[in-house]
């Protein structure tokens, strides 16, 4: 079957997103290679603190919490192309820095909190303006398959990039991995500088405003569907997404193994992850919203049951599983809150989404990290798995009773035409 004819990678049939999935694919591979690493240093720095794993964890998502209205605002007031510049350069030098100090020998465990939030600064800014930004280099009409394949390259990154951190890490040490991620970014500046503007199906910028925050709020809070979404997106974000952390545990304290062990668990994550976008990629509809809550659960639920594996070989093979769900739920839960928000509000709802997806980091990764040094390795998974399910029931529950019938849903696809 020919590529054009492919219902998977129809969005590679356009040469604007073909570029940028190109540079978003090596970006994203150094991305996983500084999070292992990252993780890594802090571990050898700290003496084999899982606390200050979650910090670090923690301290790169806080602003998240702050700065991502800001930045979706910033995105649809903004050309989206230019901002996306700024924040993958900002990132890019905040890596090479703790990829300096760690490769001359001056990193200490302070240093590493403060670059990861320095980071997380540019990362608050560059997810909604990233997400946003796929309408504009794929199109309305591809944009599920588009949302799908962005899942497929960062989960293609998640198999290859562990695996590369972990030669890397066991050859020449963390610093060099963390600099391997700051020269990524090379790819997806090209990427955006090679972009044929006019084929760009840009959206009006939004006017300056007084209120525009808040017109943000207000919308989402008239949708009880996309307040169910961000609650599971919170949930699963919060207690569900810490492999970073749990992989990271489970090897060293619970296996006693050593940094290529980690580097292949994540690589195991990876494979279930990348056969999930895939699966994804296929969609040329936006899921139900019954299937985003009962793939969230789904998820939870075997995130509990990877806690009990008794060996890293039995750990390794039920990872590509949790991988396989974890990704589903996300990709599912992102499509539904990207396609169904209306156009000129895409920035500040996807804004929105990702402060709840990565500003309860700060939250469940020092939670994270306390179960597991008071109750052991195996905890945060049980733990997360066990919390992720009853926060979903909880806002499922809360929303359904708080709703009026004249926050009923408006139409999605009247504001998907404008």
């Amino acid at each position: 079957m020919g590529l054009r004819d492919s219902r998977m990678f129809a969005s590679l049939s356009n040469r604007n997103y073909r570029i940028y999935f190109a540079g978003a694919l090596v970006s994203n591979i150094g991305t996983w290679i500084q999070r292992v690493a990252q993780d890594w240093l802090v571990l050898e720095l700290s003496h084999g603190s899982a606390m200050a794993v979650g910090l670090t964890t923690a301290l790169q998502f806080l602003p998240a919490l702050v700065l991502s209205p800001v930045g979706g605002l910033l995105a649809d007031r903004m050309d989206k192309r230019l901002l996306l510049a700024i924040t993958q350069t900002w990132m890019a030098v905040s890596a090479a820095v703790l990829g300096l100090l760690a490769i001359s020998g001056h990193a200490q465990t302070w240093h590493v909190y403060i670059v990861a939030f320095v980071f997380g600064i540019g990362a608050a800014v560059d997810v909604p303006a990233r997400q946003s930004f796929v309408t504009e280099v794929a199109g309305q009409g591809n944009l599920t398959n588009a949302i799908g394949l962005n899942s497929a390259s960062f989960n293609a990154a998640r198999l290859i990039g562990p695996g590369i951190a972990g030669l890397i890490i066991g050859e020449w040490g963390s610093g060099w991995a963390i600099l391997t991620n700051a020269i990524s970014y090379v790819a997806m500046l090209a990427a955006l500088l090679l972009l044929r503007p006019d084929r760009l199906n840009r959206t009006e910028p939004v006017a300056r405003a007084k209120g525009q925050l808040r017109e943000g709020f207000r919308y989402v809070a008239s949708r009880p569907d996309l307040m169910i979404a961000l609650g599971v997106g919170f949930a699963v974000g919060t207690f569900a997404l810490n492999f970073q952390l749990t992989n990271a545990v489970m090897v060293s304290k619970e296996f006693g193994l050593g940094a290529q062990s980690y580097g292949w668990a994540g690589s195991a994550m990876g494979v279930g992850s990348l056969a999930g976008a895939l699966l994804a990629a296929r969609r040329f509809r936006a899921p139900a919203l019954h299937y985003v809550v009962g793939a969230a659960v789904v998820f939870s639920v075997l995130l509990a049951l990877l806690g009990f594996m008794p060996t890293y070989h039995a750990y390794l093979v039920a990872l590509p599983l949790v991988g396989l769900t974890g990704l589903l739920t996300m990709t599912a839960c992102n499509m539904f809150v990207q396609t169904t928000s209306a156009a000129e509000l895409r920035g500040r709802v996807m804004a929105l989404y990702a402060m709840v997806m990565m500003g309860g980091t700060p939250l469940g990764a020092p939670t994270m990290g306390w179960l597991a040094e008071t109750f052991g390795p195996r905890a945060p998974l049980i733990g997360g798995g066990i919390l992720s399910v009853v926060t979903i029931a909880a806002v499922v529950v809360v929303v359904r009773l708080t709703d009026q019938p004249k926050s009923a849903r408006p139409p999605a696809t009247k504001s998907l035409r404008r």
